[in-house]
């Protein structure tokens, strides 16, 4: 009954009385302290009590709390009545009011005894805050949901987020959740309360739980997420009777410092599943290369590039340049990051890396101080069908834009490589492994900037991912396929893979590759049973066998490569032999397939020391501190020769851009 009193809503008529209303109970917390602590001096004994006196230091006190309340803005409404802001205002506030009460009680005999303005003084701050916290309360009582409405909500995670979605959940207005408990393993978390929501158990209590008290959602507030313990809530939510339906938090509130809100709350993707680490980003390090600076993204308008896009707009670079030869992907990206998407931003670029003209152009206009060269080719089968397309995207677009780089003198180079480039054994692979190449000779050989190569494997909701396929084949009703039983990938998700991009930039030393940590591999056919499993439906896996170029394991590191990891614990940091830009300029893509493959893969294991001209290589050693290469562990036996230029083609090659 009460509870329907206080959710009415308050007649209009009423709204412009709340604040006067307001200043009056400060007024009659006065009234009411500086008795009462009179009362307390003379031990309650009413000799020696004179009600005059005590009256004038009530009035007092009053004009000066009314006074100091309108010129500080406590009573003008410049800060939410009961938020901490306010109470502390109102402390001040108070104490100057008690003060010049004191003071102005001096001038008249007989005097208020100064310990019972002191002690009254108190007395109304408590009151006035207890008003305040009462009309807060009074004030999420009105917003929360009706328990009969609402998805009744429980919460895994007794921790930061876990208590930032209960304030959320209770302080917002239309929401459609009301938590009823929350989930915690912590043995010392038993007896935790946040905001009248109690822990009421751990993980195998959550059906029990979730029937006494009946929920219908349990919420995963937590950060750092195995894949098997995503499976055990996952298992546990199904047990229930209705299952719960599983909700997570969106990943990037957390990372920017943003505050939680209700539209944070998704339901678990097959992403969830595979699981979460916390990231440990330095997000003053990367503040300190991003910010006001000019930032170029190259394939902006793909999955990595768009997330890229999106997530540099958060450290306030001066401009974000974003690149792509798509414009419908400029399209989208502009409407994800901006709310509209008119296509007449300067900030959008419409290049191909196959036409060098173009992107020098761009570059000498825009003069980018920190380029993230997220633009290839990546499809395995095709690249492995059409060689000659990634070498003119994948290897000569990756130099057109380091020369374009080179040329402004750019600080900081990102470019973003795969797993298929360590240990290569296909075009993808051996592509992408030059590119990482090129990139070194570019960090030995430009006169300023620092540039690196990133290196991840499967990125879950990228464009062609297996995830992708397989929602596809489910949702369509047909058989999911897979290459092979035992085969095994890397996965991460994209938002993750991005904020550690982002962080490599920061700590990526010249001419290394930057492997980001990726777990332990997952067996894609028991991704393919999960989402079975999930669909309800009867489906079967089909088996079709490796295709040519694919390994049934992939690695992260080449057998010469060592995991050091010097600045984060996600990140190794690995040597890169640089390869000039003359023995990649010399492939033929007019070569006949096999041929062409067979020179690549040459091209992969050529020496540094044949691939880098010798009047930079002493300059190049001196310069970074290297060992010379002859001294590091072979990449293949033996001496390969370098690909001499035939001098039959242009340095980056022919043809138009795709």
């Amino acid at each position: 009954m009460l509870r329907r009193v206080l959710r009415r809503p308050i007649p209009p008529a009423l709204m412009p009385a709340l604040a006067p209303a307001r200043i009056a109970l400060d007024v009659v917390a006065w009234a009411v302290a500086v008795p009462i602590a009179a009362q307390i001096r003379y031990s309650m004994v009413r000799s020696g009590f004179e009600y005059l006196v005590v009256a004038r230091a009530v009035l007092f006190c009053s004009v000066a709390q009314l006074a100091l309340g309108v010129v500080t803005g406590l009573y003008r409404n410049r800060r939410r009545y009961g938020s901490f802001d306010e109470v502390a205002l109102l402390l001040r506030v108070t104490l100057g009011a008690g003060i010049f009460g004191a003071g102005m009680d001096r001038v008249y005999s007989p005097r208020t005894p100064v310990s019972a303005l002191v002690v009254g003084a108190l007395i109304s701050v408590v009151l006035m805050m207890g008003v305040r916290y009462i009309w807060r309360s009074v004030a999420a009582l009105r917003r929360r949901p009706e328990p009969d409405s609402a998805v009744r909500l429980l919460i895994f995670g007794a921790g930061d987020r876990g208590c930032g979605i209960v304030d959320e959940l209770l302080d917002a207005k239309g929401t459609p959740y009301v938590p009823v408990g929350l989930i915690d393993d912590d043995s010392g978390k038993r007896r935790f309360k946040v905001r009248g929501v109690p822990v009421l158990g751990t993980l195998g209590d959550i059906s029990l739980v979730a029937r006494d008290h009946h929920a219908s959602a349990l919420l995963v507030a937590v950060t750092d997420v195995s894949p098997k313990l995503m499976h055990r809530l996952l298992e546990q939510a199904e047990q229930c009777e209705p299952p719960l339906k599983v909700k997570v938090l969106a990943p990037l509130s957390s990372l920017f410092g943003e505050k939680l809100q209700t539209s944070d709350i998704k339901d678990m993707s097959e992403e969830d599943l595979l699981g979460r680490r916390k990231l440990d980003t330095d997000l003053s390090g990367i503040a300190g290369y991003i910010k006001g600076k000019r930032v170029l993204v190259t394939g902006a308008g793909g999955s990595i590039g768009s997330e890229l896009c999106r997530q540099l707009h958060h450290f306030k670079p001066e401009r974000l340049i974003m690149l792509d030869r798509d414009e419908s992907a400029l399209h989208a990206v502009q409407l994800s990051i901006d709310g509209r998407a008119l296509l007449d931003s300067p900030d959008l670029v419409l290049a191909d890396l196959r036409d060098a003209n173009r992107i020098q152009d761009v570059f000498a206009e825009i003069r980018p101080q920190v380029i993230f060269h997220a633009a290839a080719l990546k499809h395995l089968t095709l690249l492995e069908a059409n060689p000659s397309e990634a070498i003119k995207s994948n290897v000569w677009g990756t130099q057109t834009v380091l020369d374009a780089a080179q040329a402004v003198g750019v600080e900081t180079f990102v470019n973003i490589s795969t797993d298929k480039a360590a240990s290569p054994g296909c075009v993808l692979g051996y592509t992408k492994r030059i590119a990482e190449r090129l990139t070194a000779h570019a960090a030995f050989t430009a006169p300023v900037g620092t540039y690196v190569s990133v290196r991840f494997g499967n990125v879950l909701g990228s464009r062609g991912s297996v995830l992708s396929t397989f929602r596809k084949q489910v949702a369509d009703g047909v058989a999911l396929t897979v290459t092979d039983p035992n085969v095994t990938r890397f996965f991460m998700l994209i938002e993750e893979a991005v904020q550690l991009v982002i962080q490599a930039g920061a700590i990526g030393q010249p001419g290394e590759v930057l492997v980001l940590d990726m777990g332990e591999p997952v067996r894609i056919a028991d991704v393919a049973q999960t989402l079975i499993r999930r669909s309800g439906r009867q489906l079967d896996i089909v088996y079709t066998g490796l295709r040519p170029g694919e390994k049934l394991h992939e690695d992260l590191l080449s057998p010469d490569e060592t995991d050091l990891r010097p600045f984060h614990p996600l990140i190794t940091q690995a040597y890169v032999p640089p390869l000039a830009p003359v023995s990649a300029a010399a492939l033929s893509t007019g070569s006949e397939r096999a041929s062409l493959i067979g020179d690549l893969a040459l091209l992969c294991a050529a020496s540094p020391l044949l691939a880098v001209p010798g009047e930079h290589l002493e300059a190049t050693h001196a310069r970074f501190g290297l060992r010379p290469a002859s001294t590091r562990p072979a990449k293949a036996k033996g001496a390969v020769a370098p690909i001499v230029p035939t001098g039959s083609e242009s340095a980056y090659g022919s043809g138009p851009g795709s």
